[in-house]
């Protein structure tokens, strides 16, 4: 078992090495050139159209609701965790990097969502779409589109599933000393509840909750920030300076070079947008609408608000706080910086944030892994799917996942392939209907 974990860490490192992050730059670079810088151009419109209500266009939810389904599976732990291990690696310098892909990443999240509701079909049982799909009758690679399906059916019970249950108890059982078997068996009921209703229950979910959970974060880190406004400026000095030059050690800071804080910043925006993934493009085709464009535009301020909004502000709370130079793990890095401020209620704001955001993340992915079942499957295998879904979320809760997380990580990775040739290979469509669309809205 020990050599099979090995090879997996080893699989998941080679998937998420340096070529896979160039080919995520490049391909964001290559699509922001084509689309013109389409996601500064557009940025403005594209955050009225979150709030468009198309009532009669084919599709099973709303613009706002699709956009809240995909950032529920994005909005995670990585936001919290994964800024802190981004700075604690790569230095302050990493925020920089982060914010660089995380614009470009806004161009490749706009091609695959416009590419979903595209190529998507609509069926009795609703809507369906997503890389599988435009893989399979866009680029004409229906085996391409099979192995998308599977990598992201495997992801979902692993980063979408038990690995965010089992950070849900491990959290409560350290701060509240409750057994991971209760918190797991609550996480299962609260879950169904919402999840065997369907992306029409899951849409009406997550409408609610991620913007109360991203607001409840972002006003606490904003409260900090308005609140030492020297602090704050410094901080974004520090993100400035040590993009671009490397940064010494001191305190109990390791030290950093321009190469790690560009490598950490680039993996963890990756890892925390998901741009070039895919997953949200699935989201994005069950939005009611009859114009690929403009759902295509609602699901590149995801990346936006994920990336340059909530991102910024866990760094910049984080850089402002004396913690980061002084040894602090990434783990409880934010939690720490968070209490330097605001005391008890910030350990209370991260804690919270971190329940709510894993739990929206495994909402999310339950939609994304559901619609990759159908695929392969059929419409049929959805309620055993959601059933087993469930399940597996109580069982996660009180396993030691580390083999999970790795599994998680290299299944995350080998989705990034075959979207990347689909976006590339279906450039000219996405150009094309930008083209389109916006002549005939100007013209």
């Amino acid at each position: 078992m020990a050599a099979f974990e090995s090879l997996i860490a080893t699989l998941s490192n080679l998937v998420w090495g340096v070529p896979t992050l160039i080919m995520l730059v490049v391909t964001g670079l290559f699509l922001s050139y084509r689309l013109r810088l389409l996601q500064f151009r557009a940025l403005p419109l594209a955050l009225r159209l979150i709030f468009k209500k198309e009532p009669h266009a084919k599709g099973d939810i709303s613009h706002f609701a699709a956009l809240a389904t995909s950032l529920a599976a994005t909005v995670g732990i990585g936001n919290i965790v994964g800024v802190a291990t981004a700075i604690t690696l790569g230095g302050p310098g990493a925020v920089f990097w982060m914010w660089a892909v995380g614009l470009l990443g806004m161009a490749t999240k706009y091609s695959e969502s416009l590419l979903a509701v595209h190529y998507r079909e609509i069926t009795p049982h609703g809507a369906r779409g997503g890389p599988m799909y435009y893989l399979t009758y866009g680029a004409k690679l229906p085996w391409l589109g099979v192995a998308f399906a599977v990598f992201a059916a495997f992801a979902a019970f692993g980063i979408g599933n038990m690995v965010q249950s089992n950070s849900v108890a491990q959290l409560l059982q350290a701060k509240a000393d409750i057994a991971p078997w209760l918190s797991g068996a609550v996480m299962m009921v609260l879950s169904g509840a919402v999840i065997l209703g369907g992306i029409r229950s899951i849409g009406r979910f997550t409408s609610a909750l991620v913007p109360f959970m991203i607001a409840a974060y972002l006003l606490s880190a904003l409260a900090v920030i308005f609140t030492h406004p020297a602090e704050a400026l410094d901080a974004l000095g520090l993100i400035f300076r040590y993009a671009f030059e490397p940064i010494a050690a001191g305190g109990g800071f390791v030290g950093a070079s321009v190469a790690a804080a560009i490598r950490y910043g680039v993996a963890r925006g990756i890892f925390s947008n998901e741009a070039g993934m895919g997953s949200a493009a699935i989201a994005a085709a069950a939005a009611k609408t009859d114009e690929p464009v403009e759902q295509a535009l609602v699901s590149m301020t995801q990346t936006f608000i994920d990336t340059l909004i909530v991102c910024t502000a866990t760094a910049l709370v984080i850089l402002m706080a004396p913690q980061w130079g002084e040894g602090v793990s990434a783990a409880e890095l934010t939690y720490q910086s968070f209490a330097h401020f605001l005391g008890g209620f910030g350990a209370l704001v991260v804690t919270s944030a971190t329940l709510l955001f894993a739990y929206s993340t495994l909402i999310g992915w339950s939609y994304f892994g559901e619609k990759a079942m159908e695929f392969l499957l059929g419409a049929r295998s959805i309620f055993w799917y959601r059933l087993v879904f469930v399940i597996a979320i109580f069982i996660g809760a009180q396993l030691k996942l580390e083999l999970a997380w790795n599994l998680s990580d290299l299944f995350n990775g080998l989705m990034i392939l075959p979207n990347l040739i689909a976006l590339l290979l279906l450039h000219k469509v996405v150009t094309e209907e930008s083209q389109r669309y916006f002549q005939k809205r100007y013209m």
